[in-house]
């Protein structure tokens, strides 16, 4: 049972001393008692909350008999029964529900481990723990039996005595919590809270924590929506049963408007009202009991609130919806799109889809294996952990993105969604509001929110293009920072081009007069104070050095045209070339070279999905393309958008096949001057 201590176990322990659980007791006890995890380890934060050997050994001595003694097992119901009918009382661990008995104006409870369906309970019981009346929680509850109400008729002999939540309520505990945060590196802190809920960050990727941290949001974010769909066996469901009591799991099947929403004949508050998260499992499977079901939760999804007759109300639960995802990615996204495997009744409707907030890569995270994904170390107490998530419902980290500007791109409901998912992973790794969040922390974040929420967007694309045409979400940080474009990683193959616009400075470009047919090259162009051009690559290709002099001269002969008041002259330009086919030699990128230098001296970004091809003389001249037609081809088959080619090869062009006409579209300039102003976004 011992264990070495690693240096997240050291420091874990000097800022929750008290609030720490081994992670490997936890699975032990959980396996052989039929309660959540969240149960035993309020008993193991209770009794084995240290990093001593001896008090731990002697603290699972007493959860091991609590749970032996207080959790019934299927065939021991009747035995319980009897030990409360014997003693008076019995302390059993069970989930309890109750509810409204109108014929006697009273509320009876129901221990459904005993079989038990009308249990006496006092009505302060009920009002100080409402969710009683929903789907009920785990508590530890004493049981009492009275001999002389069981002879009366229609008595009700077992009563709650006494009634303790599962649920550690300590007011200050965000405080605990934000104390402790401030000795933890973000970095160590991610790994900290994976450990927290019963994984080992060093056995994850970089992608796959943060799909963990985007499967945390729910739980501090109100009326956050969020999918997440990808392979069977990856825990995405684990989170949200065995973690916290304030979360809910509905597993397929039907899911009523009455239990989800409000019960219209009795005027009960459903789940959504009740609890933090309500997640859909096996989402494919899930139905309503009614037509509007959908629309109702459409609604709700929008607005953070629904009207059953005439009450609107309001409530604050967020909507997780888990499923597989059985086909290849690149498949899916090439017959359909990535959200097909929701019920039929919400997979195209672009209206639904609006409402997802974010679309979380459950194909990033592995196949948990035992042995290799589940953590034997110290992390926080789930009760300790789930009360500090529900206090940070009510934070908000919003100003921190005061100084970023979100691109043209975004339409009102991504830039909340983009907003809602920041707000959430910020209050995860920066629980105290006084705390500032560094700049580089604060721009993963924002990349990671736009991600996820863009993934929504292009599956909308997909079912409607015409409306969802542009997804390219930008970003800009602070008033001088140059426009920054985030892609969702599964869109690109290593073959096409990526189709967000690329950084001041960089062109897709194809050389025109290379011996054994046209190549594609990527130049990257950097400017500072100084003087001259210099190439990186070495040594560099004599073919490129040519191409590089006769850019280069062109922009000093024509700047006041090309770039206005600005002066190249003043300007140190640093200029590699990365050739992605066989050839390499940089031959007839004149023109290209041009683009790439007004671009990084203008900070204007080039199109993306955009290959510019042309060959330029010393004076100015566009130069004849002798290959349109293979350089339209090898365009095509990087599945390019477009092409920038010279107006003289159009009669060239005249002889590629209809089919490839289809597949791209293909711009002509006049000059040099043109093909700067139409490779460059505005």
């Amino acid at each position: 049972m011992t264990m070495v201590l690693d240096h997240l176990d050291r420091l874990a322990a000097s800022a929750f001393d008290g609030f720490l659980v081994r992670k490997d007791l936890v699975r032990r006890y959980a396996r052989q008692y039929p309660v959540p995890t969240y149960v035993v380890e309020f008993l193991l934060g209770r009794y084995c909350a240290s990093v001593d050997e001896t008090e731990i050994t002697e603290g699972l001595e007493i959860v091991e008999k609590q749970l032996r003694d207080r959790t019934v097992r299927t065939g021991t119901e009747e035995l319980f029964k009897a030990q409360a009918r014997d003693r008076g009382s019995v302390k059993i661990i069970d989930i309890i529900k109750a509810r409204l008995d109108t014929k006697n104006d009273c509320y009876v409870a129901e221990l459904p481990s005993l079989a038990l369906r009308d249990v006496r309970i006092d009505d302060n019981a009920v009002r100080d723990n409402d969710r009683i009346l929903t789907d009920g929680f785990f508590a530890e509850i004493t049981l009492a039996y009275d001999a002389i109400i069981a002879q009366q008729q229609g008595g009700r002999p077992f009563g709650i005595e006494a009634l303790r939540p599962i649920q550690m309520s300590k007011s200050d505990a965000l405080d605990a919590l934000a104390r402790g945060r401030q000795k933890f590196t973000t970095a160590e802190w991610i790994d900290f809270l994976i450990r927290s809920v019963g994984l080992e960050p060093s056995s994850l990727s970089h992608r796959a924590k943060l799909v963990m941290l985007l499967r945390m949001v729910p739980f501090v974010e109100p009326n956050y929506n969020v999918v997440e769909l990808g392979p069977r066996g990856t825990g995405k469901s684990h989170l949200f049963q065995q973690i916290s009591p304030y979360s809910h799991l509905i597993s397929g099947g039907k899911a009523t408007v009455a239990k989800m929403f409000v019960n219209n004949s009795s005027g009960e508050r459903g789940l959504v009202c009740r609890y933090d998260i309500v997640c859909f499992d096996e989402i494919a499977g899930v139905s309503f009991d009614q037509k509007d079901g959908v629309n109702i939760m459409k609604g709700y999804m929008a607005s953070g609130q629904f009207s059953r007759g005439r009450e609107n109300i309001r409530a604050d639960g967020s909507i997780m919806m888990v499923g597989n995802l059985d086909v290849d990615l690149e498949q899916q996204q090439r017959f359909g799109h990535l959200l097909s495997p929701l019920p039929p009744e919400m997979r195209n409707d672009t209206a639904f889809m609006d409402r997802l907030h974010a679309y979380i890569p459950g194909w990033d995270f592995p196949k948990l294996s035992p042995t290799e994904h589940l953590s034997n170390h110290f992390g926080l107490v789930s009760d300790f952990l789930s009360e500090c998530w529900t206090k940070l419902r009510s934070m908000n980290r919003i100003s921190a993105l005061e100084k970023v500007h979100l691109g043209g791109a975004l339409s009102g409901r991504d830039i909340e969604a983009v907003r809602k998912t920041f707000n959430g992973i910020a209050k995860l790794l920066y629980p105290d509001p006084d705390v500032n969040i560094p700049d580089e922390d604060l721009e993963w974040i924002l990349r990671l929110s736009l991600e996820a929420r863009r993934r929504v967007k292009e599956q909308q694309k997909r079912v409607f293009k015409s409306e969802f045409r542009n997804t390219h979400f930008s970003y800009t940080l602070g008033l001088d920072g140059i426009e920054q474009f985030v892609s969702t990683p599964e869109l690109q193959s290593d073959e096409a081009l990526e189709t967000d616009p690329l950084p001041p400075g960089q062109v897709w470009a194809v050389g025109t007069v290379a011996e054994n047919g046209p190549g594609l090259y990527r130049l990257e162009v950097t400017c500072g104070p100084g003087s001259g051009a210099r190439i990186l690559n070495q040594p560099a290709p004599p073919a490129f050095r040519e191409s590089v002099r006769v850019g280069e001269q062109n922009l000093y002969t024509r700047s006041k045209e090309l770039v206005g008041d600005r002066n190249p002259r003043e300007e140190e330009f640093s200029i590699q070339m990365r050739a992605m086919d066989s050839d390499k030699s940089g031959a007839g990128l004149g023109l290209p070279v041009l683009v790439a230098l007004c671009g990084a001296l203008l900070g204007k970004n080039t199109r993306g999905g955009t290959i510019v091809a042309g060959s330029l003389n010393l004076g100015g001249s566009v130069e004849i393309i002798p290959n349109a037609v293979r350089i339209a081809e090898l365009a095509v088959d990087r599945q390019a958008q477009t092409l920038l080619v010279p107006v003289s090869a159009r009669k060239q062009l005249n002889e590629l096949p209809d089919d490839l006409w289809t597949r791209i579209s293909i711009e002509f300039y006049k000059d040099a001057a043109d093909a700067v102003f139409k490779a460059l976004e505005d």
